[in-house]
């Protein structure tokens, strides 16, 4: 499957953030001011509503409505500090909680079973509708991500977040932080995981809480919120929406200079995994600096929040905030900078390989597997399509250049090398970048960067996918638990990564804690099994596989994902058995 550049956005900036402020941060703790030794204390969380009323949208030719209530949880005094991991994939999920004791943070273990997975606390909001008779219409639960921040609720609040901007979506992500910065509220909304509810249009008495177990287990006061909702049925074909629809849409391309709407979700570009068109309501909502859910696009299905400065200002600020030191464009402590922008001349001198931290390229297993014909429907022919993700588990950041020589096709590539202070000490050849002029590509790629590979139940290749060039982006979050994993990486999208076909340079990033994503889902990239017999298979995913990259292990580039091909030609079938305890296909 192709990339589009344009839809993807990355999580807009808050106002006076830069991108020095929204530097890397760690998985360890950092000890709070000194305090007098007691009990462990955590943060004081309350569930407050933004408003006493609203109006939710039912569409006549798609009914239902979704309960964004603007219901939200706040935090004081601490922040809510949540880390999810697992050992490996034969281990379930756990979580501590980052509390203080005498003024030094410790990890307090949670009960085995709060989390299933990486996407939320389960069952998290209670949600109970009642009609103008004071009838129960509807009783619900909803997940929480406690990474969905929406904003400060008081003036001295922190300005910025250090937590990341959503909660993971891969099947075989492997650690993750989760938190409500103090002074700041989180959307209590489960976003695109949540299901349509049927109601009439009418007036209702919404009431939202916190499930029991979660509030004896945070200490958050048994005090639901009530809203009152109205629900109005409009179509598609209504004039006025259409001409709010448009000038939203016109208002946003001016403010992102072509980086794609607001309130677009997230494509399915070039195998990004499955992206959600916008509802009406999100096409015509107004561009808007108001609070809402925020969702770091690329790590999850769910919408990017409105921006809340103009792109051209933050852009602006974003290059201001570059340092001014060495050539590299890196001063000590500066890490964010590397994904900002492409150095400007080719590398002079003796390339050299430090002694200093470097990437650690990791495969997961394929995943998002099904049996096609093809973007065409070629009669005759069965192609197995799926996912594959290759991720930086650090300790540092794999930073690969490309330099043009004016009139060639191709770049050189080149990838450099930082010390513990963030300076440029080396660089090294490694391949090229080649421009992709195809429809819904449209950007440079980096070569060899990845090979997928169908192997056979004595693991000898059987297909191999012709898909071996990548522009690198940060798609996923893996596991922001290990060692200098940056929560909020920047080029999260195509179009902060790729360059143009104009480019003289190019640079690609993959953040430590952070993966890329593409699904082989076109005839080329996926595996042509048509003449491949029925039996038992593996999905090879392999990282560097002509190892021309500098990392810190070589020895953990290939996960397999066994599978088995059935069926007969033009109807056949796969099977996937779980991979320990994922049971993902």
């Amino acid at each position: 499957m192709t990339r589009t550049r344009t839809i993807r956005l990355r999580r807009p900036l808050l106002v006076g953030t830069t991108a020095v402020a929204a530097m890397a941060v760690t998985g360890s703790l950092v000890a709070a001011t000194a305090e007098p030794a007691k009990a462990a204390t955590g943060p004081k969380l309350s569930l407050v509503a933004a408003t006493g009323s609203l109006t939710l949208t039912s569409w006549k030719e798609d009914p239902g409505v979704y309960l964004d209530l603007g219901t939200y949880l706040t935090a004081e005094g601490r922040p809510l500090e949540l880390k999810v991991t697992r050992k490996s994939y034969k281990d379930p999920v756990t979580v501590t909680q980052t509390v203080y004791e005498g003024g030094k943070a410790k990890a307090r273990t949670l009960p085995k079973g709060t989390v299933k997975d990486f996407s939320g606390l389960p069952g998290f909001a209670q949600i109970t509708i009642t009609d103008k008779a004071g009838k129960k219409v509807l009783g619900r639960t909803e997940d929480f991500c406690p990474n969905n921040a929406s904003g400060r609720v008081r003036p001295d609040a922190p300005a910025t977040s250090k937590y990341p901007e959503s909660c993971p979506t891969n099947p075989f992500t492997l650690g993750s932080v989760w938190g409500v910065e103090k002074g700041w509220a989180a959307n209590t909304y489960g976003g695109s995981y949540s299901e349509p509810v049927a109601l009439a249009p009418g007036t209702y008495t919404a009431k939202v809480g916190v499930a029991k177990k979660y509030r004896d287990l945070f200490g958050i006061a048994d005090k639901p919120a009530t809203v009152k909702v109205t629900v109005v049925e409009r179509s598609y074909d209504d004039e006025e929406w259409a001409a709010q629809s448009a000038a939203a849409r016109s208002a946003t391309a001016g403010e992102h200079a072509g980086h794609g709407a607001a309130h677009q979700a997230p494509a399915a570009h070039a195998g990004h995994g499955p992206g959600h068109a916008p509802t009406p309501a999100q096409a015509a909502a107004p561009v808007t600096s108001g609070a809402g859910p925020s969702y770091n696009a690329g790590h999850g299905p769910l919408r990017a929040a409105p921006p809340a400065l103009p792109w051209a200002l933050k852009k602006q600020q974003a290059a201001r905030s570059l340092p001014v030191g060495d050539k590299s464009g890196q001063t000590d402590g500066s890490r964010k900078a590397l994904a900002l922008q492409p150095l400007a001349k080719r590398p002079a001198g003796i390339p050299s390989v430090p002694d200093v931290p470097k990437p650690d390229l990791r495969s997961l297993p394929a995943y998002g597997i099904v049996v096609t014909d093809g973007e065409k429907d070629i009669p005759g022919k069965d192609y197995l399509a799926f996912s594959a993700n290759v991720w930086n588990a650090g300790p540092a950041q794999l930073v690969v250049d490309g330099f043009r020589t004016p009139g060639k096709a191709k770049m050189d590539a080149y990838q450099y090398f930082y010390d513990a202070k963030g300076k440029q000490v080396g660089y090294t050849p490694t391949g090229t970048m080649e421009w992709d002029p195809r429809p819904g590509h449209m950007h440079w790629h980096f070569t060899d960067f990845a090979s997928y590979r169908l192997l056979k139940a004595d693991k000898k290749e059987a297909v191999r996918s012709g898909k071996e060039a990548f522009c690198l982006a940060n798609t996923d979050a893996i596991d922001y638990t290990v060692k200098n994993a940056n929560w909020h990486p920047f080029n999260t999208d195509l179009s902060t990564a790729c360059g143009e076909e104009n480019s003289i340079s190019v640079r690609e990033v993959l953040d430590v804690g952070s993966g890329d994503t593409y699904s082989q889902d076109l005839p080329g990239q996926s595996f042509d099994i048509t003449d491949v017999p029925n039996g038992t298979y593996y999905i090879q995913v392999l990282a560097n596989p002509e190892k021309r990259l500098k990392e810190t292990d070589l020895g953990n580039n290939s996960a397999l994902r066994k599978i088995v091909l059935g069926g007969k030609p033009d109807a056949r079938t796969v099977t996937v058995p779980a991979h320990d305890l994922v049971n993902a296909n």
